[in-house]
């Protein structure tokens, strides 16, 4: 008899030793800076790794003014974000922090990305399973190769928009010399930007006063309307985030689906609903709507969408690989519980003997 994968049975292998860690970490955190060194420490000295930090988290005063630190600090490697691309030469990825530093260390990807271990040194730690006390058997651990993977898919996300002003002077040279000039392109008046998201892109009106109006199309249909504050566009890993505080349904990594959940729809019967992880989605605004909305993707790159833009939506081809503390049941079960309280309620007495004969 045949069955579906399990899913705890996805398991970290390397195909050579891995060489080289990246070390995300929370800025200007305090508390994090011994964390930081020691782990730095053992990374380097003891299992003779290269270590990538971002430059910017060695400018902290609290590390520079560290003499004991220096001959450590001297071994790194340092990179700056949008600056530097490191995408082939991280074995895999360590993070210090909570929930942010893994949508962090996901954005420096924009395409195949190292496995992740994340530690729980935040404020809510639902993505970062692994406490730091025994960070240094842990580590070796995940060396070895002795370690679950969850793979949480991520959002490819094309934001098109018009450039209005590039636009704008070509209309006008035209209407001035009454030609075209040879091979314009209609791409030519349009700017395209690309993310790749893990938990959600949000579609809000920012601050209007107006309701949001947009179109949501799934294949190229209009299948709905959303008026309301907004709408997020989710993967299984986001839908316990920003989703499930709008009324979501909270989907396990492992389900290749995407959520749409309206944000304070103007409508009793807008319930959220999950499609397909193979589907595309595209948003746009209303042609009749009366304000423009703003979207953000895993909470940055926060901008504007005006009338003729539009946010294209599919299931990204570079999950994230998340290292698992256990597997991924055990894990996320044990993120609902501590973290969200999911179902957590005193239990209800039993019936006494005598009060049962009494029935």
């Amino acid at each position: 008899m045949q069955h579906i994968q399990d899913p705890a049975s996805q398991r970290l292998t390397w195909n050579k030793p891995p060489k080289s860690v990246l070390v995300i970490k929370k800025i200007r955190d305090a508390s994090l800076l011994q964390p930081f060194k020691d782990l730095c420490i053992y990374l380097s000295e003891v299992n003779n790794m290269i270590v990538y930090v971002e430059k910017k988290v060695l400018e902290d005063p609290a590390i520079t003014n560290d003499d004991s630190f220096g001959p450590v600090k001297k071994k790194f490697c340092t990179f700056r974000e949008d600056y530097d691309d490191i995408s082939n030469q991280i074995d895999f990825i360590i993070c210090l922090g909570g929930d942010g530093t893994l949508l962090y260390a996901s954005s420096l990807f924009p395409g195949s990305v190292p496995p992740v271990m994340a530690f729980h040194l935040g404020s809510l730690g639902f993505l970062t399973p692994f406490n730091f006390e025994n960070f240094q058997s842990q580590v070796t651990q995940v060396i070895e190769g002795n370690a679950a993977l969850v793979l949480r898919s991520r959002l490819k996300v094309k934001v098109v928009k018009e450039h209005r002003e590039k636009k704008m002077m070509i209309q006008n040279g035209i209407e001035e010399n009454g030609v075209m000039s040879p091979g314009l392109e209609k791409e030519m008046f349009k700017d395209i930007m690309q993310y790749q998201v893990l938990n959600e892109v949000v579609v809000d009106r920012g601050p209007s006063s107006y309701l949001s109006n947009v179109d949501v199309f799934l294949d190229g249909h209009l299948i709905t309307t959303v008026q309301g504050d907004g709408v997020i566009v989710s993967t299984p890993t986001g839908s316990t985030a920003y989703a499930a505080a709008a009324g979501a349904s909270m989907i396990h990594p492992n389900v290749p689906a995407i959520m749409i959940t309206p944000i304070c729809p103007h409508s009793l019967s807008f319930r959220p609903i999950v499609v397909p992880a193979g589907v595309e989605l595209k948003i746009m605004l209303s042609p009749d709507a009366r304000n423009t909305a703003w979207v953000s993707f895993d909470g940055r790159k926060r901008q504007e969408i005006c009338h003729g833009d539009s946010i294209n939506i599919t299931t990204s081809c570079y999950p994230l690989p998340s290292i698992c503390f256990q597997d991924p049941v055990s894990d996320w079960f044990e993120s609902l519980a501590e973290c969200l309280h999911w179902n957590v309620r005193k239990k209800q007495n039993n019936f006494a003997v005598d009060e049962e004969e009494e029935f």
